[in-house]
Formats: structure tokens, C-alpha cells, sequence
């Protein structure tokens, strides 16, 4: 394993202090390594609906990386692939509270559901209001080695979006809630790796793939997919992970989209507009119009080499609340 880090044990904390200082004028850390999280430079603002989400460190930027205006107001990582506990996930509620409640954006994985359901427990106990989003959008399988029934992916940073310009505008915490809520319904997701990341305390990569093997509807942790085949054309490839997705998304000629590329952490950005290039087309021939897009790498998996397609079935509102101002480390436009 060859990696740029000191120790294994220290992986997350010196990231995210060298994550909190190269943006300071976004962000800060909590810098409590028994309740870490990262929250907006500025604090909570009096009166808007914070918005919190978090899990298992590893696929920067999400989380931390939407911490800022137009998303985030706090996020909480945890060690490699591994939920936070509940302490964190609780102070980085209150510090995202500006007394208008809460939203926590949790994706659906064991661990982070059952934490963040306890922190919000305890919050409510504190007297603050949380509604909570799971966001499930993985078409791949329907339940995993971390979940019971679908997993949250690469569409989360949608979810966090949109809610996160909801919020923005000054909706209630309950319509910021049924804005997530709806971006999750109207969304599917599904991924490839070519080949395997390498947790660092585990210090092997997490599974085995030959090298002319690839792993179709593989999970954001390296969790085994639908099927395992041997490696395709670009075209081919993005041909099976967009099918299950529009079949199961059930889109239909004449309506618009928003077509989501992510990178899994080690596919250069070349082979990714390959991709995107490739389900432009395959919607186009399906009559869906892609009215916005988004390419690169967003929700990642250390260093898998591989990619997920996401696609979003928008409205007026929904495209309204994409374009709106966002200013954060991972994420920034019209501001």
C-alpha cells in the first residue's frame, strides 16, 4: 500500500484539518476528535432550516466538501467507510440549529440510519426539531453488506443540493424535508469499478477483481454488485448501467433530466465525458432531454477507479432550486 498519509489511525482527523484550513473562508472544523464535524465558517444562520448530513469518510468531497452557503450547514466524518456515532452527529445538529430545525440527509447504510435516528432523538430532547431524508437511489441491489434495502450513492450530492437551496430560500423545515424527499423519488443510481480502493487500516484493496474483469452495480464501500463480467467497450458499459436505471426510474419520452457522471475517485476526467458523452446519446434516443448535467468527481471511493450515472427527473422548481447560488468547497456557482 503506498499512500500519502502519517498514520492510519490519523487519516480522517489530519484531513480534515488540513481540509478546514485550506478553505477558512468556508469553513471550520470542530477540532474535537470525540465530536468532529465540519460546519460553515460563519455559524448557523438565525431563522433558515439547517441542513446536516455525514457517514463514513472516503468519498470526498462528500460530505465535507458541501459544507457552505446553498448546501450544507454541517457535516460529520466518519473513520474510512464507517458510520459517526452519535455525539458527533448530535453537536453538529446543534451547531447547524438557527432555530427553525433541522434536516438530516442520511443515506441509507446500517449504521449511519440507526446513528443519526439516535442523534436526532437526543436533539429533540434539547428541543430541536429534526426531520430526516434517507436517500436510496441504487438501482444495483436491493439489499448489501451494509443496508437494508437500497443504498444511498452518488445522487446524495443532489439531494444535498437541492434541499440545501430550499433551505437557502427560507422554506419551513418540513417543505426542506419533502424537497429531499422528492429529489430522492424522482432519482436513480447506479455504478461500475474497474477496480478495487484500498482502506487504509486494512492496507489490501477491499476486494479482488482480475484485470479483465469488471464489477457492474458495485457499491460506493467496494460492496459486491449485480455482476461481475469481462471489461467492455465505455459505450457498452454505460449502456448497462443506464438501462436498469431508466427502467427503473420508468422515464418516459419528452421529459427532462439532469444527468449526474460521478467518478469513483481514480478515473480520470477524459473517460468520464466518454461516458457522458455515450448517455447523452442513449437518452436522446430514448426521447429524455438532459436539461442539466454534472461531470466529475463527487461522491468517491478512495482511489476505485470506476464510475456511477445518475439521473434525476427534474420540474421547474426542481431545476429553479439546482441553479441557485451554492458557495462551497466542492460545488460553487452563480455567486
Amino acid at each position: 500500500m503506498k499512500k500519502l498519509i502519517n498514520d492510519v489511525h490519523e487519516v480522517v482527523a489530519q484531513s480534515v484539518e488540513g481540509f478546514a484550513a485550506a478553505h477558512a473562508d468556508l469553513v471550520i472544523s470542530s477540532g474535537d476528535p470525540e465530536a468532529l464535524f465540519i460546519s460553515r465558517a460563519g455559524g448557523a444562520s438565525a431563522g433558515k432550516v439547517g441542513l446536516v448530513s455525514g457517514g463514513g469518510s472516503g468519498h470526498e468531497p462528500l460530505h465535507g466538501g458541501f459544507v457552505g452557503r446553498g448546501m450544507l450547514d454541517a457535516a460529520v466524518p466518519g473513520a474510512m467507510f464507517t458510520s459517526p456515532t452519535p455525539d458527533p452527529i448530535l453537536a453538529a445538529t446543534k451547531a447547524a440549529d438557527g432555530g427553525a430545525g433541522v434536516v438530516h440527509i442520511v443515506k441509507n447504510y446500517t449504521g449511519d440510519v440507526l446513528n443519526f435516528e439516535t442523534a436526532a432523538e437526543l436533539a429533540q430532547m434539547e428541543d430541536i426539531d429534526v426531520a430526516s431524508v434517507v436517500v436510496d437511489d441504487d438501482v444495483a441491489v436491493q439489499d448489501s453488506l451494509y443496508t437494508a434495502g437500497r443504498r444511498g450513492v452518488a445522487g446524495t450530492v443532489l439531494v444535498e443540493k437541492i434541499a440545501g437551496a430550499a433551505a437557502e430560500r427560507g422554506d419551513d423545515l418540513q417543505s426542506v424535508a419533502a424537497v429531499a424527499q422528492r429529489v430522492n423519488d424522482n432519482m436513480r443510481s447506479m455504478g461500475v469499478a474497474l477496480t478495487a480502493c484500498t482502506v487504509p487500516h486494512a492496507g489490501q484493496p477491499s476486494f479482488d477483481l482480475a484485470p479483465d474483469e469488471i464489477e457492474i452495480g458495485i457499491g460506493i464501500h467496494g460492496e459486491p454488485g449485480r455482476e461481475r463480467i469481462k471489461a467492455t467497450s465505455a459505450d457498452e458499459i454505460t449502456d448497462l448501467l443506464l438501462n436498469p436505471v431508466l427502467e427503473d426510474l420508468g422515464a418516459a419520452s419528452g421529459e427532462q433530466v439532469l444527468l449526474l457522471v460521478n467518478g469513483m475517485g481514480g478515473t480520470p476526467a477524459s473517460e468520464l465525458y466518454i461516458v457522458y458523452r455515450r448517455a447523452l446519446a442513449h437518452l436522446a434516443d430514448r426521447g429524455v432531454q438532459v436539461r442539466r448535467s454534472l461531470v466529475g468527481n463527487y461522491v468517491t471511493s478512495l482511489e476505485m477507479q470506476g464510475a456511477s450515472i445518475t439521473v434525476l427527473r427534474l420540474d421547474d422548481e426542481l431545476t429553479q432550486l439546482y441553479d441557485a447560488p451554492v458557495v462551497t468547497p466542492g460545488l460553487r456557482w452563480g455567486a
